[in-house]
């Protein structure tokens, strides 16, 4: 198979494009500048580094002919900010990016695409009740994104999105999204507990997401959504393997607090969005209900797609200690990109 990708050099399209290598696959990959530094790219990838979205349809072509499967591993999340409203933002990076791209992929006669997307959207169909699609936008532009994806697949040309959860693992030279994460418990260092959601969240490591994207990739049919996941852990579970790995720990008391007092105790981050002009893509009142569910899926979709058995307390740990060297200024790495 030949793999045209969009995000190839990124921390999960770098582990896609290694996988699909390893089973005799050909990927070749557009990408922005710059690389990170010590980022195991593999040297068999064939690499353009160039915003794609820049080029003329006619450019686009000619880089997707001869391929058999799209692979999308760029667009943004909810972490990154933008001025409301913020729904524009992820439909411009995460959205319309496949209405120009998809239909020029059925043009050229590729035959398949692989979308990765987010659990959130399996929460959305699985809860309707908690009305998330109407809260939060950036849960709104992720359903968004299934349906437009799959208002291209047909007998001819295949699309699967992957809902994937919580990830664990590093890239040498990018900073890892749980930097935030750090900011959040520092505030909470100097207490003898920590006050956090009674809920939890899926997760898997890095590797596992290059496996059931390459397994999407080969095995995927018609339009299909998948929800991702290897391990389901309680944020309590979670935030004893955090501590340890910051060196305080497994011992931290944490206590579970319901979604109302979480919902008191983002007063002050709802003040400062307003102050910076910031929509949040995930409602800060809704986001306390969101943190307050167990948002668990079974691992039977991911190893359908050929994951395998891999070690999560350690990717915690990993990412754990980077990012805390990143927020203490120790490492300088690569800023997470928009466009």
């Amino acid at each position: 198979m030949k793999v045209f990708m969009i995000g190839g050099t990124g921390l999960l399209g770098c582990e896609a494009a290694r996988i699909f290598i390893e089973k005799g696959h050909e990927v070749t990959s557009v990408a922005l500048p710059p690389l990170p530094e010590g980022a195991p790219i593999p040297k068999e990838m064939k690499l353009q580094m160039c915003n794609i979205y820049e080029k003329t349809d006619d450019e686009i072509r000619e880089l997707l002919k001869g391929h058999d499967c799209l692979v999308f591993a760029a667009g943004i999340d909810e972490r990154v900010e933008y001025p409301a409203p913020v729904y524009d933002a992820y439909y411009k990076y995460n959205i319309a990016p496949l209405k120009r791209i998809l239909p020029l992929c059925k043009e050229v006669g590729m035959k398949s695409a692989v979308i990765l997307g987010s659990y959130f959207a399996y929460l959305a169909k699985e809860r309707p009740d908690m009305k998330l699609y109407d809260k939060h936008p950036y849960i709104r532009s992720r359903v968004d994104q299934e349906k437009v994806a799959f208002s291209y697949a047909d007998e001819s040309f295949d699309v699967a999105v992957l809902e994937l959860p919580y990830i664990f693992g590093t890239q040498p030279g990018r900073k890892p999204v749980w930097v935030i994460l750090i900011e959040q418990l520092k505030r909470m260092d100097s207490l003898p507990f920590t006050m956090y959601p009674g809920g939890g969240t899926a997760m898997l490591t890095v590797r596992q997401v290059g496996e059931v994207i390459v397994g999407a990739a080969e095995k995927s049919k018609g339009a299909t959504a998948w929800p991702i996941s290897m391990y389901n852990l309680s944020w309590k579970e979670f935030l004893k393997i955090v501590y340890a790995a910051r060196g305080m720990g497994e011992n931290r008391k944490i206590i579970s607090v319901p979604a109302w007092m979480m919902r008191m105790g983002l007063g002050s981050t709802k003040k400062e969005y307003a102050a910076k002009g910031i929509e949040s893509g995930l409602d800060v009142d809704g986001l306390a209900d969101i943190m307050n569910v167990n948002l668990f899926i079974p691992d039977k979709y991911s190893k359908e797609l050929g994951a395998t058995e891999d070690n999560i307390r350690e990717a915690i740990f990993d990412s754990i200690k980077v990012s805390q060297a990143a927020y203490d200024g120790k490492v300088k790495l690569l800023e997470m990109k928009s466009e």
